[in-house]
């Protein structure tokens, strides 16, 4: 599975941004698909984790400001951002992992072992 992001950039504080991803060499019928973020000097953590049945799973520093979205059977994978705050900036990661029958599964952020390869994010202060 390759992952490739597009998108991002600079953007003032109250301002939205999209991040696309476009997911090949997808072998089975659905994936777990998920964004992860990583600000410097900090850990990476996950912004929204997102089922093979479209259901989403989000950090709760993005709820109601981020949306994420899955299209063309999940070959392509997007991030709405909006109000974006200067703590958002960061380097944005796709992910995707192959699901299991357990129903979570997707919504483990250990789970996710295939990533692109980042994008920036910046929102100055």
């Amino acid at each position: 599975v390759q992952l490739a992001e597009s998108g991002g950039g600079s953007v003032q504080s109250g301002g939205s941004l999209r991040l696309s991803c476009a997911a090949s060499g997808l072998t089975y019928s659905s994936y777990c698909m998920a964004w992860f973020r990583q600000a410097p000097g900090k850990k990476r953590e996950e912004v929204a984790l997102i089922n093979a049945d479209g259901r989403v799973s989000y950090a709760d520093s993005v709820k109601g400001r981020f949306t994420a979205s899955q299209a063309n059977r999940q070959s392509m994978v997007s991030l709405q951002m909006d109000s974006l705050k200067p703590e958002d900036t960061a380097t944005y990661y796709c992910a995707a992992a192959e699901p299991t029958n357990f129903g979570g599964f997707c919504f483990q952020p250990g789970v996710y072992h295939y990533w692109g390869a980042g994008l920036q994010v910046t929102v100055p202060t």
